[in-house]
């Protein structure tokens, strides 16, 4: 297993439809080892197949409760319903954020790597990690979807807001 070097914007294989996965062999499965090391390495809540230069229908996405990854191989989302509105960045777009809307619950079908079909579900963080990296799958990224980049002082002012949120309700 090994480190791969993270793809970032204004790549073309970003902008790219990834293509399925027919063999689930080997190779798969170096690729998914290889992408769960440089995940852990880079300290994000998931990645997908492009973002390593790979146009292949794969991503792992952490599961917020469990931090356990899943392993998503040709993924499609299935279910998904209510609201969330909050901060995303990207290890593709590196020290940028911005506020994106994405589901609060999002079901996802995919396959493992043995091509076994399962069903994941997920709520908050990893309904939009889940949202987001499939996007990656189909060459979208989050960028597309905010109205500009935080500034410093916006993001430490959303951040701040957040805190004291999370305080009033524990209290």
């Amino acid at each position: 297993m090994a480190l791969r070097n993270i793809v970032e914007q204004g790549d073309p294989v970003l902008t790219k439809k990834a293509r399925p996965v027919r063999d689930f062999n080997g190779r798969l499965w170096l690729l998914l080892d290889d992408m769960r090391d440089t995940l852990a390495n880079a300290g994000g809540a998931g990645l997908a197949a492009p973002q390593v230069g790979v146009l292949r229908r794969v991503c792992l996405v952490m599961d917020e409760k469990t931090e356990e990854y899943y392993e998503l191989v040709n993924p499609e989302i299935i279910e998904q319903d209510g609201e969330q509105t909050g901060l995303e960045g990207c290890l593709s777009v590196p020290g940028k954020w911005g506020i994106v809307t994405r589901p609060e619950h999002v079901k996802v079908r995919a396959q493992d790597r043995r091509g076994d079909w399962h069903e994941y579900e997920g709520t908050g963080l990893t309904a939009r990690a889940f949202c987001h990296e499939i996007a990656h799958l189909d060459g979208h990224l989050y960028t597309e979807l905010i109205d500009h980049f935080l500034s410093d002082e916006e993001l430490e002012e959303y951040q701040r807001q957040q805190d004291e949120q999370e305080a009033g309700e524990g209290a």
